[in-house]
């Protein structure tokens, strides 16, 4: 089972490639991350263009059987919301149109799940990232490392999904 975990924003969205192989709490493996980048220079429409066909091309590669999605809550800033949620539908047309299942899970439930404690920062959820997946490099992007605890958590609630 390939699961694609995505942290949807309009100038950087963070992805990450699992793949599960049996039932169990570690029977999975970090395959790739990264950032999907646009230019504040641009017009929406191009920017979410780019998004597109960056997940477009991730979906072809990996194949993912999953989308795993950071469930939108309450932003501060309303056009921020706007914007991610914008990111967030070109996602979840790119799962329609390559018939992927899609599941949320809450910041909570993110937090929880990598780190033991629900209210975690950051730096804490990061700090773990490394030490579970034995990161060599720091993350130094926040988007992108939400988007590889977005996927580890996934990976971590749903032990039962397998598939060969």
């Amino acid at each position: 089972m390939v699961i694609l975990a995505v942290d949807s924003g309009l100038e950087k969205t963070g992805f990450a490639v699992f793949k599960k192989t049996a039932n169990g709490r570690s029977n999975f493996k970090y395959i790739i991350s990264g950032l999907i980048q646009t230019s504040k220079k641009n017009t929406i429409q191009k920017r979410l263009g780019e998004i597109y066909a960056s997940l477009q091309k991730l979906a072809k590669t990996h194949r993912p059987d999953i989308l795993v999605l950071e469930q939108l809550f309450f932003f501060k800033n309303q056009k921020t919301a706007i914007w991610v949620s914008q990111a967030q539908g070109i996602a979840l047309l790119v799962a329609s149109q390559k018939n992927i299942r899609v599941d949320f899970l809450t910041p909570l439930q993110v937090k929880l799940a990598v780190t033991g404690y629900g209210k975690a920062d950051k730096k804490s959820v990061q700090k773990m990232l490394a030490i579970s997946l034995k990161l060599k490099e720091e993350l130094k992007q926040d988007d992108q490392a939400d988007a590889i605890a977005c996927g580890l958590a996934y990976c971590y609630l749903n032990r039962e999904l397998t598939k060969e």
